[in-house]
């Protein structure tokens, strides 16, 4: 995104800021909330744009409400400049997101194109006619899900020049969670929309150190956005993007410490993907994102922390056990990582005994109360000899009859 390098405003609907801190442990502030962790909450503003301070996943993952059967675009105003209902475009199919120009643009060939970054003017209101957001130049690179879904579908429809209405569900805007204070939960959106402007994204190998920082910084907080949205593909993606920002080659050089904070980023961007990989059961590839950051940070906790998760959600307790240990080693008044270390080893002790039961069953010794003297009895050496012998004659038959057929030849 190649706005004026301004940060983004959490109160843009484009925009996704830190998002709602959570309450909770005091210990466990370096982890992911998760199903059956405590909640976190962030101890210090070094890692305040990380993961650490999400909701709940309980308050996170509730289910978006039901589409309404009779939702219908709002009604002509006084300043519509467009005809009646017909001439709404039903954008996706299915009623959920409707688009109608108001202001004709200057033709089909003027219409931005995905990758471009776009400067758009934004008033946003809800069903009420409360306004909730104006933006007389919003810029970001279209395509990369740096706003609202419905922006983010609707602008690449649009002429230059062109004003249109956007009439959007809750589930192409801000979703179950609302924007807090001004979006309510499951509310829908009217967006009207202006292109201003459309041009080429700038060259990744000409960004200074700072310019490439902010860029990076802009996509992983989107991700985090969308973590908290609980829609794990669309942080995946954000994340992804971040992550191919950082690691572009340069043409530019960068200074120690400008290398520094890319590291930081990365290793941010690659933490959050694992947690989200983790979320969707993608256990390969969340061990491969924790393994990355592990690469240059063999001390990162929260990569220790979720790299154990991996491993135990495979059932690979054995080798999840010694992580979490480590990670418990690094600080030891976590209360996450006891929780979690102590379910590990009785899972892996219940794991043992149906193992060993299991071995038992397979020799022929089902019971675990046998003792060794009565074991001497089942050992393979009371084979009768007249087995042995008869074994070691087939035996001796084949090598001679090898010897003869050799022979003839």
């Amino acid at each position: 995104m190649a706005s004026s390098g301004e940060e983004p405003r959490s109160g843009s609907p484009g925009r996704a800021g830190t998002g709602t801190e959570a309450a909770a442990a005091e210990d466990a502030a370096q982890l992911d909330t998760a199903e059956d962790f405590e909640v976190l909450e962030e101890e210090g503003e070094d890692d305040e744009d990380d993961l650490s301070e999400l909701p709940p996943l309980e308050d996170v993952g509730r289910p978006a409400a039901p589409p309404r059967e009779d939702a219908q675009p709002p009604e002509r105003g006084a300043g519509d400049a467009a005809g009646d209902p017909q001439e709404w475009l039903d954008v996706l199919g299915n009623g959920l997101l409707k688009k109608k120009t108001l202001v004709p643009g200057q033709g089909v060939d003027s219409r931005p194109q995905k990758g471009q970054d776009v400067t758009i003017r934004l008033k946003a209101t809800l069903e009420d006619g409360t306004v909730v957001e104006e933006d007389p130049a919003l810029t970001f690179t279209l395509g990369d899900c740096d706003v609202l879904q419905a922006l983010d579908l609707c602008v690449q429809l649009l002429e230059m020049g062109e004003t249109a209405l956007i009439v959007s569900e809750a589930k192409y805007c801000y979703g179950a969670q609302g924007r807090s204070p001004d979006i309510p939960p499951n509310a829908s959106l009217t967006l009207e929309v202006e292109l201003l402007a459309a041009r080429d994204a700038p060259d990744l190998e000409l960004l200074s150190g700072k310019e490439k920082i902010q860029l990076a910084n802009r996509k992983r907080e989107r991700g985090n956005f969308f973590y908290q949205q609980a829609d794990y593909v669309l942080a995946i993606n954000s994340y992804d993007i971040a992550l191919r920002i950082v690691g572009s080659s340069s043409k530019v050089d960068f200074s120690p410490d400008e290398e520094a904070e890319l590291l930081d980023v990365k290793v941010k961007c690659l933490n959050n993907l694992a947690a989200s990989q983790l979320k969707l059961d993608h256990f390969k590839a969340a061990l491969k994102s924790c393994n990355l950051v592990l690469e240059h940070q063999p001390g990162n906790i929260k990569a220790l922390f979720r790299k154990g998760k991996v491993l135990a959600q495979q059932g690979e307790y054995r080798e999840a056990i010694p992580i979490l240990k480590a990670a418990l080693k690094l600080e030891p008044s976590n209360k996450t990582i006891h929780a979690e270390l102590s379910k590990l080893v009785k899972k892996h002790a219940d794991q043992r005994n149906v193992e060993t039961e299991m071995y038992r069953k397979m020799l022929g010794n089902p019971s675990a109360a046998s003792s060794p003297g009565k074991c001497k009895d089942k050992l393979p050496w009371s084979i009768p000899w007249k087995w042995l012998f008869g074994a070691t004659a087939i035996a001796l038959g084949g090598v001679a009859l090898s010897v003869v057929i050799a022979a003839r030849n």
